[in-house]
């Protein structure tokens, strides 16, 4: 975990400030830490250092032992809060092996210190639990960060340190179940994994094991999972405060690991199918988060964890399940299992959220499909939804969170694809469009009269390329932080 201190003076032995071009010219900016930039300033040109983002440069220093220099790009027109963020991470990841730093960052509000702590901390991160003999030679993360500013004694700044600190903590239970192994990370060792943090967290939990599923009628959780010695099971988590402004209910797909079934993958690339439970851990770690930071919001957390693999018990192409609910799907495509377990958890989220007074709410978080990354990339998220409001909502939350997430249709004429001579519905359709047509399936399960979004990760969930900003190699936690500051602004509403 991240430590967080403010302060008005220079604590460490390493210093980190910005540096970036105004009109093609390098310039330092050095926050409040007033340090003589020019003899510092012409070495870097001489070593041809061009300022542009994800660029750290570490120099000896006066006053302490290393000055590092991370890129904030062109400056010329002003910093942007997130370029701080990902520029404080970039250089906490390049001061890995080092246990504190001061960050000098330029900051003239709280809104930007706060940005600077996340971003610092969330660089800070290392998954060294799987190495063995080699594990020494491993640099650990930093385990403290200071940041440099006049606001250090206030009220608001102690209080985002703080949260700086929740949204680290929570981001690496995120990241950490994402890059454990299958062999390690199975549907019950994540469920009994967060009912021991639940209790720590002041949050009620409920697993449905394999058996209850089965007598409760949760056919695509159990579809999806039978193939499996690992049994699946749903989690769900409840976190509920004295008053609640809003009530909102978060699915997030878990499976566990993903062979596609008797659909089965191509070898190459299938190790990042571990990955396949990413929006499960946002969903868990975002109600942690929330809790933590005492937010008037009820939330409850569904967890559908199961793992898709090939035996002679697997579902079949062709096979008919039913949903809970009632509904039948014609299972044409066993790798198209992760809108099962969600349609699963969509209908009874939605029917313990009107048993409990009703949903503001309700938004379901998956690495769905490939398709995703076909068009938007793997760095910005896909959000789909049945009310523009609750997504221009999110947007709003995806700005202050520096997330990417980008609005998409679910065009009506697309639905017809999903079409069964057999049963209520496909679990596939249209090829072309695929990204919306699972959006279209999904939403079959949601209440047309409750607010809905479907946010697919696909390609953010799991960085496969080189890490850059406050993104490591590996799980990234893409989509808690903006359901943290969606809850923080559902507060601000009356």
């Amino acid at each position: 975990m991240v430590k967080v201190k403010l302060t008005e003076k220079l604590d460490s032995e390493i210093l980190v400030v910005g540096f970036g071009t105004v009109d093609k010219k390098l310039k330092i900016e050095a926050g409040p830490s007033q340090i003589d930039t020019a003899a510092l300033l012409a070495t870097l040109i001489a070593m041809g250092a061009s300022g542009k983002a994800d660029e750290v440069i570490k120099l000896p220093g006066k006053n302490c032992k290393i000055i590092a220099f991370t890129g904030l790009g062109e400056i010329g027109s002003g910093i942007e809060v997130e370029t701080l963020r990902r520029a404080a991470g970039a250089a906490a990841r390049e001061l890995s092996g080092n246990k504190s730093a001061c960050f000098a960052l330029p900051s003239k509000s709280v809104v930007e210190i706060s940005a600077i702590a996340e971003g610092a901390c969330l660089g800070s991160y290392s998954f060294h639990e799987f190495k063995g003999n080699s594990k020494d030679d491993n640099k650990q993360a930093l385990s403290q960060v200071s940041v440099l500013t006049k606001f250090a004694t206030t009220a608001q700044a102690k209080e985002v340190a703080k949260r700086a600190e929740i949204i680290a903590e929570q981001t690496f239970l995120v990241r950490d179940l994402i890059n454990t192994p299958p062999s390690h990370l199975t549907p019950i060792s994540f469920s009994e994994k967060i009912k021991k943090l639940a209790g720590k967290y002041g949050v009620k939990i409920e697993i449905l094991n394999a058996s209850a599923l089965k007598k409760g009628g949760f056919g695509g959780i159990i579809g999806v999972g039978q193939g499996s010695v690992n049994p699946p099971c749903l989690v769900h988590l409840s976190y509920k405060p004295a008053k609640p402004k809003k009530r909102f209910a978060f699915v997030g797909k878990g499976i566990t690991f993903d062979t596609g079934g008797l659909a089965l993958k191509p070898a190459n690339g299938m190790e990042a199918m571990k990955a396949d439970m990413s929006g499960a851990a946002a969903v868990v770690a975002a109600v942690f988060a929330i809790a933590q930071l005492k937010l008037p919001i009820a939330v409850d957390g569904w967890a559908p964890l199961a793992e898709n693999m090939v035996s002679d018990t697997a579902t079949r192409p062709s096979d008919v399940i039913t949903i809970y609910g009632g509904k039948s799907v014609e299972v044409l495509n066993p790798d198209a299992e992760g809108r099962l377990v969600l349609a699963d958890a969509l209908v009874k989220a939605t029917e313990v959220g009107k048993k409990s007074g009703g949903l503001d709410a309700i938004i379901d978080v998956a690495t769905l499909t490939g398709a995703q990354v076909v068009a938007l990339g793997t760095r910005t998220s896909a959000v789909m939804t049945n009310d523009d409001q609750l997504c221009d909502q999110f947007l709003s939350a995806s700005a202050i969170s520096g997330e990417q997430f980008w609005p998409m249709p679910l065009p009506v004429e697309l639905r017809a694809s999903l079409d069964s001579p057999i049963a209520d519905i496909a679990n596939i359709g249209e090829r072309m469009g695929g990204m919306l047509v699972a959006g279209l399936f999904l939403k079959e399960f949601v209440d047309p009269q409750i607010p809905w979004l479907h946010l697919d990760i696909a390609g953010p969930a799991f960085n496969t390329g080189t890490a850059h900003g406050y993104t490591p190699v590996g799980g990234t936690g893409i989509a808690l932080r903006t359901l943290v500051c969606l809850a923080e602004l559902a507060c601000s509403q009356r």
